[in-house]
Order: C-alpha cells, then sequence, then structure tokens
C-alpha cells in the first residue's frame, strides 16, 4: 500500500511538472506574436471582437435554423404539395378536381419567352443572381414601403416564395419569414435555378381553384399555357401577387389593370420594349365566362383537406399520389341548398341586415351531403360552414338538457323561470319577463334563457362551486358529440355564448336521431388510385360511431325538441309528414341566427349573419333559417324512404290551409309539393309585369278621351284582359273572364 501510494504521488508530480513546463514553452512560443500599443486596438481586438461575435451569430443563426430544416425531414418533401385529386358524387358522377400532378405538368423549356418574362419582370427580376434571397431587391421593397407608409413592394424572391409553397402556411409572422429564408437558401443548394422556376409555376396558387400556370391558363383562358399570348400571360403573371383579388372571372378590370403593371414591369426591368408591349395594353385578354358554373367549391377544398389528411396515416411505403375519390356530396341537394340560401338572401337579405349564410347537411352516419360556406365562392374562398366560429345561442341548450336528463333530470321535472344571477351576470328571457313553474319540455319548446343556467347550476349538486361544476358536466356532455370547438368555462355557457362552428354543431345533432350513438363529420366514401385500386373505404377503415348518451335519453331529448318545431319557436321549419325536430338560436344583439334540425334520414344546421360581427335587424333563428332549413330539407327528402325519428315517430301532416281546403272539396286534383326555394322575380317575369303596367296606361287614357267611358271602358278592359291572360301561361283568356 505505500509502495502503491509513494507511485500514485509521483504520478501527479510529474503530470502536474510537465504541464507546468508545457504551459511555459507555449508562453515563450506566443510572445514572439505579442503585438503592443496601436497595434493591438487597430488590429488585435477588433478582430477578437468580430470572431467571438462571429462565432455567436453562427450559433443563433444555427438554433433558428433547426426549425426550419425539420420541415425537410421528410425524403419525400418534393412531393408534398404534389397531390392531385379528382372528386365523384355519392353516385360516381365527377364533380371536379383538386391538386397538382407534376409528373404531367408542361416542361420549362415549352412555356412561352413571354410568360416566363413576364413572371421574372414581376416576381423577381434578379433571380439568375442571387443565392435565394436578393437583398438589394428587400432593402429597396423595406425603403419603398417605408415611404408608403404601408406594404406596396414584395421582397421575397422566387425562391422564398417557393419555399412557402412547399413546406410552410400564409400567416405573416417573423418565424415564418426566417424559416422561409432558410428554405430558400436550403433549395438553392438542392436545385437548379430553372428547376426552381419551374415548381414555382407549377405550385403557386392562381385563384378559381387552380393551381399553377397551365392549370390557370386552361381555367380563364381555355387553352394551354403554351399557348398564351402577351396580354393573356400578362395576367397570368399579375396573378402571383393576390391571385383572389386579382382573378379574371372575379374582378375583370382589376385583372386587367394588374395585368397592365405588369407590361410596365417588362418595359423597366429592359425584357420588353413598349412597342412591343403596345398592343397587349390595347386589346387586353378576354376570359371564359365562369358565372354558370356551379361547382361544390367550398366543398371541395374541405374534401381535399379531409384527403391530405388521410394520405398522412398512409404507410411511408406508399408512393401513390393520384387519386379518385368518391364523396358523399348530394348534387341534387347541394343545388337544393345553394339556391335556397341565395333566394333567401336575395330577397330578405336587406331588410335582416344580413350579408351571409352557410349550411351543412348530412346523412345520420356523418357522410356530408351538401354544404354551403358562403354565398359566393369567387367573391370569398373563406369557408364560413368549417372554418367560422360563431355562437350558437339557443341553438346550444339540447347539450345543456342532455345533461340533465343525464342526471335525473326527466322532460316533465319542474323548474322555477325567474330571477337569477352567477356573479354579476343575471340572464335575460327574450321578452324580459319570466314564465313561473315549467317543464322541461315547455322552456326547451320556448327557449327559455334562465333554465338553462338554472339547470347549470343545479347539475353542481353540493360542490363549492355548483355552477362551474355542472358546466364542466355540460362541456363534457358536449364532447361526447363531437364538438371539439375550445367552449371556454363562462358563465354565460348555457345559453350558447362559446363559439362551435356548423359543420360539427350540424352533426353533433345527429346523436339524437341516432339513438345516442355520435358520428364523425366526413366527405370521403372512398379512395382509390387512378388505375382504379382501393385504397381507403370508410365503412370499412373510417372511426366507427360511439355511444353518447343512452339510446332512451336521446329519445326524450328528440321529442322535447319536435315540440320546438310543431308549436315552439321553429314553426316555419316544419315538413308535412316528416318527423322534425330541432332547436332556434339567436344570439346577442341578433350577431347571429340559427336553426339546427334533423330527421329521420338527415341532420341539418343554417346559420346566417355578418363576417364583420355585426348585428342583423333582429332575425331570429325562427325567421330565414327556419325557412331556409324548410327548404332544403324538403328537396333532400325527395324520392327518399321516410324513417321514423325515435321518440318521436312517424309524423303528423299539416293542417290544410283554406285555399287547399277549398280545392279539395271541389274534387281538385293534389297540387305535388313545391321543392324549390321560393321565387324570384324572373326577367320574363318582369317583362310581362311592365306589358301590364303598359296597358294599364293605354286602357286609362283610352277612358279619359272617351266621351262615354262605360262601354269603351269595358270593352277595352276585356281587351286587355285577354290580352294579359295570354301573356302568362296556363292561364286562358275564358278562365280570366271567369
Amino acid at each position: 500500500m505505500l509502495d502503491l501510494d509513494a507511485r500514485i504521488d509521483s504520478t501527479l508530480f510529474s503530470a502536474g511538472r510537465g504541464t507546468r513546463e508545457l504551459y511555459e514553452r507555449y508562453s515563450a512560443f506566443m510572445d514572439r506574436f505579442y503585438v503592443g500599443r496601436w497595434k493591438r486596438w487597430v488590429f488585435i481586438e477588433p478582430l477578437s471582437e468580430a470572431a467571438t461575435l462571429g462565432l455567436g451569430g453562427l450559433i443563433l443563426l444555427l438554433a433558428l435554423a433547426v426549425p426550419a430544416f425539420r420541415e425537410t425531414a421528410d425524403e419525400d418533401w418534393l412531393k408534398k404539395s404534389d397531390l392531385a385529386v379528382t372528386f365523384l358524387d355519392r353516385y360516381g358522377n365527377p364533380i371536379g378536381s383538386r391538386g397538382i400532378k407534376h409528373n404531367d405538368s408542361i416542361p420549362l423549356e415549352d412555356f412561352p419567352d413571354v410568360l416566363i418574362k413576364a413572371t421574372l419582370a414581376t416576381e423577381d427580376r434578379r433571380f439568375y443572381d442571387h443565392f435565394g434571397i436578393d437583398i438589394a431587391g428587400t432593402l429597396r421593397a423595406l425603403v419603398t414601403n417605408a415611404q408608403a407608409g404601408g406594404v406596396r413592394q414584395g421582397g421575397s424572391s422566387i425562391t422564398q416564395q417557393l419555399a412557402k409553397n412547399l413546406f410552410l402556411s400564409n400567416e405573416r409572422t417573423i418565424e415564418r419569414k426566417i424559416n422561409e429564408a432558410f428554405l430558400a437558401i436550403w433549395l438553392e443548394t438542392r436545385l437548379t435555378k430553372n428547376e426552381i422556376l419551374k415548381l414555382y409555376l407549377d405550385r403557386a396558387y392562381m385563384g378559381g381553384g387552380t393551381f399553377g400556370v397551365d392549370g390557370a391558363a386552361h381555367f380563364y383562358f381555355n387553352k394551354s399555357a403554351r399557348d398564351v399570348n402577351l396580354a393573356e400571360a400578362a395576367m397570368l403573371a399579375g396573378l402571383f401577387k393576390a391571385p383572389t383579388k386579382y382573378a379574371p372571372h372575379i374582378n375583370l378590370p382589376a385583372a386587367r389593370a394588374r395585368a397592365n403593371v405588369v407590361l410596365d414591369n417588362l418595359v423597366d426591368a429592359g425584357f420588353m420594349t413598349e412597342g412591343q408591349v403596345f398592343g397587349a395594353r390595347r386589346n387586353p385578354a378576354s376570359v371564359v365566362d365562369r358565372r354558370d358554373e356551379n361547382s361544390p367549391n367550398y366543398y371541395l377544398d374541405w374534401a381535399f383537406d379531409e384527403m391530405r389528411k388521410l394520405v398522412d396515416t398512409f404507410p411511408k411505403s406508399y408512393n401513390e399520389r393520384v387519386f379518385v375519390v368518391r364523396t358523399a356530396i348530394d348534387m341534387n341537394v347541394q343545388r337544393a341548398a345553394e339556391e335556397a340560401i341565395e333566394n333567401q338572401l336575395r330577397q330578405f337579405g336587406r331588410d335582416y341586415h344580413a350579408t351571409q349564410a352557410a349550411t351543412v347537411v348530412a346523412d345520420l352516419d356523418g357522410g356530408v351531403r351538401a354544404m354551403v360556406g358562403g354565398r359566393d365562392y369567387g367573391a370569398s374562398q373563406f369557408n364560413r360552414a368549417t372554418d367560422a366560429y360563431r355562437q350558437p345561442g339557443s341553438s346550444f341548450k339540447p347539450y345543456v338538457y342532455t345533461t340533465a336528463l343525464l342526471n335525473g333530470f326527466t322532460p316533465k321535472s319542474i323548474v322555477v323561470d325567474g330571477p337569477v344571477c352567477i356573479g354579476n351576470w343575471c340572464p335575460q328571457n327574450y321578452g324580459h319577463s319570466y314564465s313561473g313553474p315549467v317543464t322541461l319540455t315547455q322552456a326547451l319548446t320556448h327557449s327559455i334563457n334562465v333554465i338553462p343556467v338554472k339547470l347549470s347550476i343545479a347539475l353542481g349538486g353540493k360542490a363549492p362551486n355548483p355552477a362551474k361544476v355542472g358546466r364542466a358536466k355540460i362541456v363534457e356532455v358536449a364532447r361526447r358529440f363531437g364538438i371539439k370547438a375550445p367552449l371556454p368555462d363562462t358563465p354565460s355557457l348555457p345559453i350558447g355564448a362559446d363559439e362551435v362552428t356548423v359543420l360539427e354543431h350540424a352533426v353533433a345533432y345527429a346523436t339524437f336521431p341516432n339513438r345516442g350513438k355520435a358520428v364523425t363529420p366526413h366527405a370521403i366514401l372512398e379512395v382509390r388510385t387512378g388505375a382504379g385500386d382501393l385504397v381507403w373505404r370508410y365503412d370499412r377503415d373510417g372511426p366507427k360511431p360511439r355511444q353518447a348518451i343512452p339510446a332512451n335519453i336521446a329519445a326524450e331529448m328528440a321529442e322535447m325538441m319536435s315540440h320546438v318545431v310543431s308549436e315552439g319557436t321553429a314553426r316555419r321549419a316544419a315538413l308535412d309528414g316528416i318527423p322534425t325536430a330541432g332547436k332556434t338560436g339567436t344570439t346577442n344583439n341578433y350577431r347571429d341566427a340559427w336553426f339546427v334540425g334533423y330527421t329521420g334520414n338527415f341532420t341539418c344546421a343554417v346559420w346566417y349573419g355578418n363576417d364583420d360581427y355585426s348585428p342583423t335587424n333582429r332575425m331570429t333563428g325562427g325567421s330565414l333559417p327556419a325557412q331556409t332549413w324548410h327548404d332544403i330539407m324538403l328537396a333532400a327528402h325527395q324520392g327518399v324512404e321516410i324513417r321514423e325519428l325515435p321518440g318521436v315517430g312517424m309524423g303528423t301532416k299539416l293542417p290544410q290551409s283554406p285555399s287547399a281546403a277549398l280545392l279539395a272539396s271541389h274534387g281538385a286534383a293534389p297540387k305535388l309539393p313545391d321543392i324549390r326555394p321560393p321565387p324570384v322575380l324572373t326577367k320574363r317575369g318582369a317583362d310581362v309585369l311592365v306589358r301590364v303596367e303598359r296597358m294599364l296606361d293605354d286602357a286609362a287614357r283610352a277612358a279619359d278621351e272617351s266621351a262615354k267611358p262605360t262601354k269603351p271602358v269595358s270593352s277595352t278592359s276585356a281587351a286587355y284582359t285577354e290580352s294579359f291572360a295570354s301573356a302568362l301561361p296556363g292561364v286562358s283568356a275564358t278562365a280570366s273572364k271567369n
């Protein structure tokens, strides 16, 4: 042990002495390079600081680059957006397509020279000179925007824009711009300039649901991008900046003005002379009229998003990118929904100060048969049925009443309609009055606000904060139904102050006619490859229904909600001979108006309001929403076997109107129900009214000029009556006299 201790001590002593000698030799060697006095402060210290700051900057750049390079981790990054989908309706008929088919794109050398020049002159004049980021162009854009006090010129190069299209979203954040810059440099190291330009021309969104200049050329000009002339090329190049704003099928004057700016850019960049672009200025491009096309674009956008998420679940080894997808849409119901909304807004939108609406019609298995995300897809591609969160108002109350039934209440339970407060918040009923003791069925039928709030308190039992505990139970039940919206805990949650989407709300209501089973909203029924091979099928591979509430509770709720339609706030929604149940909803200041209802066959939600959240003119859920729901569902049930609604039965015939009863008493043939929405005044109808007005004016002048007005007036009136009768289809002169 002594020998071992001596060896350790000797080794440590020798190592320390050797280290000291080595340091002394190193110091003596470095002293040869010592710089003092003014040379030290002029050369050495700045270089040292630059090295230190440079190392810190490199570490910072690496930290910032990590999130960007994570986007490139997928080996299939070049095909991430390269998904081509052809959509069919539920019966197998083509209804549209989405995505890009890169493998079939036009080679870069086949694009017209004027199209390439117009794109470079407008988007990135120094494209072939920079390394992915145009420093000079970015600084120039910053100066221009600072002088203008707003965004007047973009600083992103074509490579940066391609990086955004391939990997990032359109959100305007500093983080996105940093990632965009790193990804642009990364793309420059992986692809040639021509490959980058080719991808940009193929992947950019060009408005009208089209991607790439070739798809846009076919959509706007009905020709290949190979064949566009200078005026058309300038219009296409002008779409890169704001495709929605400058889409020529929406706003042709704006598109032509933007094309003129592109022609200016061609001259300023030196690519063409003023004489060469003069003809394109004098003869601007004309586009194909797409106003009469009725493609379900809101539905297709949503179905394409669903398809992209579905493809991500396929095995990594699966490389197929071209698909044919059969959806749940029924184009007859889709057209009826679009026409019903447009007709209602055209006739009554101005009176009610309502400018937008949305609706979803779904099967009881969650398959969406129709979707309208707004009044005009061309004017706004924002889907109000899937992306807009709006307060549901009283249409949220069925979740509250369901929670009450699950916790010991019954439809006949008595609750006193009287004042109640939670802290400083005291809810009021619609008429600012109280009804005293009422049953839950009566409270739901007449949409009493106080009762759901009292129920939320009662559901909390003896907890220290019963209202909060009760609201937590309500949210939990709504989650079981399929509501995924945030639903923050607020005292007004029981009366629909938290926001939901039309899609979630519509399909959640399917739980009631489904005997308590909740389903998932979906568009896709079947996915096949371009060669026809089956890849995925909803009934085999999709999520299965889940028992959200007991069947008897669902039946009791359906019976309660049927009174809303038969004798409550939604009588306009009643369907003759078809069992119907639902709930209206109206929010504070009449900002949102809803009706969500269902039959034994379908469920449907209708919302009316304004994008800027401005209030409507006292529109309630029982007005336009209920009427629109009636018109849509009447069309949806044509030719369909009417199913029994659990808890309600098979429905009842509505009372006949006096005119219908009179016709029946005279043995007239019964008139089939008109499934179309309320008609609007057509051009032919307007012409007939003008002719009638002229006839009446002529008759009045003839009466004034006649010395004996009785006979001329009668003969003239008879003549014009016959003439007016002949102008209307299906009316004879004899019948008009009688």
